[in-house]
């Protein structure tokens, strides 16, 4: 006999002979060396960044947007069975929906409604993970990254001199003004 410690924020899986017996909860387990295998699942919400992905919104403007989810595995067994490695499954999903939920919008819609954008990607990541015994809590935009073109053609406008304006000297002098020339030339 072995023993096993299955702490109070996980939970075990075991298997015995390779076949699913059941999960464990937190707390002292025996297992049977060489016979029983005891997955040790984390039940603890997980924060995952969602590393910027380029983008192209509906009106053809190109972004970088990163996020982060937050998620939790609720059923053990299936985040052991159903997949391979939930955590880089979840990644793999996440930057896919990511782009493909902020691709529908425009860069106005973008900017201007993370809220239902958030929710949407949420949505199809709950429906996708779901199967795999998680849930994503919560997903928010984290960093929207704009080309430097259009951050150029939202800036401000400068005023621009025309070329009848005064010189660039008599500019950097600022409001000092010449003594007016006398009509009389002078004399020495």
């Amino acid at each position: 006999m072995a023993v096993k410690v299955v702490k109070q924020y996980e939970q075990g899986v075991l298997f015995r002979f390779g076949r699913l017996v059941g999960a464990r909860s937190p707390g002292l387990r025996f297992i049977i060396p060489v016979v029983d295998v005891l997955h040790r699942v984390s039940l603890r919400i997980v924060t995952m960044s969602i590393h910027s992905q380029g983008i192209i919104t509906r009106d053809n403007v190109s972004v970088d947007v990163s996020a982060v989810a937050y998620f939790r595995v609720v059923d053990a067994v299936k985040s052991v069975i159903a997949i391979e490695n939930v955590h880089a499954a979840i990644n793999q999903i996440a930057q896919t929906t990511l782009r493909k939920v902020v691709g529908r919008h425009t860069l106005d819609e973008t900017l201007s409604e993370t809220d239902r954008i958030n929710l949407g990607i949420r949505e199809i990541l709950d429906v996708a993970t779901a199967e795999w015994g998680v849930e994503v809590t919560l997903v928010e935009l984290k960093d929207i990254r704009l080309p430097d073109s259009m951050k150029r053609a939202m800036a401000p406008a400068r005023p621009r001199l025309s070329g009848r304006s005064a010189p660039r000297s008599s500019m950097l002098r600022g409001n000092r003004s010449r003594r007016p020339r006398s009509a009389t030339p002078r004399t020495r």
